[in-house]
């Protein structure tokens, strides 16, 4: 890719299922400090486009030919280069040919690049390591912007949470959850970190069964879909005949008996006699489940948990804070709960009292904190930007406006440019000097010249402020800042 053009901080598309060379192109641009750019199929043409243009992309990995046709369709003016991991059809050269982009094959971009020799420039934690697009539920995709620390923190946090079961390096790993997201980016930077293996499955999902009986992975990330698809069919299985009913449930709640005791185990007599197709179908070799993306039924947890004999952690998540956030503990066999904060971050309820939720009844925002947690939205100010309305201290502006002969009621000391100036400065070096970073300090300020108060309807009789109010009074105010944002 360098002998291609590419430089460090450059943003690189892939746009491939699960495979070995996605992490290839992974791993070759954190060596160079090239920045990945994940593209998915659910996305869509329209979304994918969007992305190349906002991350002004111009080099994209693709797997075959109907991807690289899909990103012809349309194509932006930024995208130079695609290179094909599978051969591309003539008519596909000659559609890129005619848009301007030249296609390289996999081999081709190997052979250029032994030709050189390109030493390697690793990143600082602070460097960008990916933007991951999230699908807004509306509107256009959201570029979520992780740094390679965030990834360290994230990764080692829950290698560490895992206690004596973590991850290590006679592990093998199946890969079959989609590399675009950073649920399954972790887990298997996690096993390379520790010197694991990984193997990918064949690409088609209703295979995976004989993936796994092949590969006979001891780790495994799975998802409540599949797991819920594997209890749905065994209790298919079991409902025609009250014998299997009544072996299948005696064995359950043997099983259950031992997992409360802390023993974790596929060779006991139930094991043998009631799980063994389970084990089976797994491939026989599985000592460690994550589940994530979406709650698991606790019923379903704790038959797989039963069934397979081995550690299943739940966690909980999202792509803003790189992966986890929670994940349940060795020990802990209570289902329907995903477990203590990971040990990079720490988890608060904040009160949102227009929606009837408070932290004293266990309701409200979940809210982040961490070095895993994200540093923006790529090229999206408005949603990860701090603003404030602050009230001045009347004596100290008093001083400052004798000091400076400047003459005016407190309302046009408001209004004065280099008020705001200094107020502004004054906050950051403040934030600067507590060790904020750049996207926690604010971005601009409003002066309000009256403070807030239970008179005016802005603060609670014991001194609290009501966010809902004072998110409607302040409403022009906060809407012309955010307007007038680079």
């Amino acid at each position: 890719m360098l002998a291609l053009g590419a430089r460090p901080k450059q943003l690189i598309g892939i746009y491939s299922q699960n495979r070995p060379e996605w992490i290839l192109y992974e791993q070759a641009c954190y060596s160079f400090s090239l920045v990945v750019v994940p593209l998915y199929d659910t996305l869509g043409p329209d979304a994918c486009a969007f992305i190349i243009r906002q991350t002004e992309m111009s080099i994209c990995i693709v797997e075959d030919d109907a991807k690289a046709s899909m990103l012809l369709e349309k194509s932006p003016r930024s995208l130079k280069i695609i290179v094909s991991i599978k051969p591309i059809r003539q008519t596909t050269l000659e559609r890129a040919r005619s848009r301007g982009v030249q296609i390289f094959s996999f081999i081709d971009v190997e052979k250029l690049g032994a030709k050189g020799n390109h030493p390697e420039v690793p990143p600082t934690a602070e460097d960008l390591c990916t933007v991951c697009y999230t699908s807004g539920t509306t509107g256009n995709p959201k570029g979520v912007m992780l740094t390679h620390g965030n990834v360290v923190a994230g990764v080692c946090a829950v290698i560490l949470q895992m206690g004596d079961h973590r991850i290590r390096a006679g592990d093998v790993m199946i890969s079959f959850l989609p590399l675009a997201h950073m649920f399954e980016r972790c887990c298997e930077n996690g096993m390379y970190y520790v010197g694991g293996c990984v193997g990918f499955y064949s690409g088609d999902i209703k295979e995976l069964t004989n993936d796994l009986k092949m590969l006979r992975p001891t780790v495994m990330p799975a998802v409540p879909r599949l797991l819920n698809r594997v209890y749905d069919k065994i209790q298919n299985d079991i409902s025609a005949s009250s014998l299997k009913r009544g072996l299948f449930n005696m064995a359950l709640k043997a099983k259950e008996k031992e997992i409360a005791r802390g023993v974790l185990r596929r060779n006991g007599c139930w094991d043998k006699l009631v799980f063994k197709k389970v084990h089976q179908a797994f491939g026989g070799n599985l000592r460690l489940m994550v589940v994530g993306s979406a709650p698991l039924a606790g019923n379903v947890l704790t038959f797989m948990r039963c069934a397979l004999g081995c550690l299943v952690l739940e966690g909980y998540g999202q792509t803003e804070c790189t992966g986890a956030i929670t994940l349940t503990v060795q020990g802990d066999h209570v289902p329907n709960h995903v477990g203590p904060p990971v040990s990079c971050n720490a988890v608060k309820l904040v009160d949102v009292p227009e929606m009837e939720y408070f932290a004293n009844q266990n309701t409200g925002e979940v809210c982040v904190r961490g070095s895993n947690v994200f540093h923006g939205y790529y090229k999206d100010p408005e949603k990860s930007c701090i603003i404030a309305v602050v009230v001045p201290d009347v004596d100290v502006l008093k001083q400052w406006a004798t000091e400076n002969n400047v003459r005016g009621t407190l309302s046009v000391l408001c209004n004065n440019k280099n008020v705001k100036e200094l107020i502004m400065n004054d906050m950051l070096n403040w934030g600067k000097q507590s060790g904020l970073k750049s996207f926690e300090q604010v971005k601009d300020i409003y002066l309000h010249p009256d403070p807030f108060s239970v008179q005016n309807g802005l603060l609670t009789p014991t001194f609290k402020a009501k966010r809902p109010q004072l998110k409607s009074y302040f409403k022009p105010q906060l809407e012309d800042m955010y307007k007038h944002l680079d």
